[in-house]
């Protein structure tokens, strides 16, 4: 859990700037939250998928979705409580794209296994 503090900290700058800004940048803090979110989740199933290019690559592209799938989902209903108590609908919003980018940059990356 150690590698989510630079995610923490950029959501907490976001939060910050949200709170001194004003909501009339609430779209552009979140869409520059997201595209920091979707580089770091890239990366992260990038080298996992290169750590297990040997023994998964006998697996078909649903069992390899499966814990993808069942993890992030375990882990919304935890993160969208947090995220609405402490940010609101921000940080619902924020949560929500994290859970849908996760699943999408691991569905494109299995399926563009050979």
């Amino acid at each position: 859990m150690s590698d989510m503090r630079p995610l923490r900290d950029d959501l907490q700058a976001t939060f910050d700037a949200r709170r001194d800004l004003g909501p009339e940048y609430e779209h552009a803090l979140i869409d520059s939250f997201a595209d920091r979110l979707d580089e770091t989740i890239t990366a992260r199933v990038r080298a996992e998928l290169e750590r297990g290019q040997g023994h998964q690559a006998k697996r078909s592209p649903a069992s390899q979705m499966t814990p993808i799938v069942l993890g992030s989902m375990g882990l919304a209903i935890p993160l969208t409580a947090i995220a609405t108590s402490n940010a609101g609908r921000l940080g619902l919003i924020i949560v929500w794209m994290a859970i849908v980018a996760v699943n999408v940059a691991a569905a494109v990356a299995v399926m563009r296994r050979p």
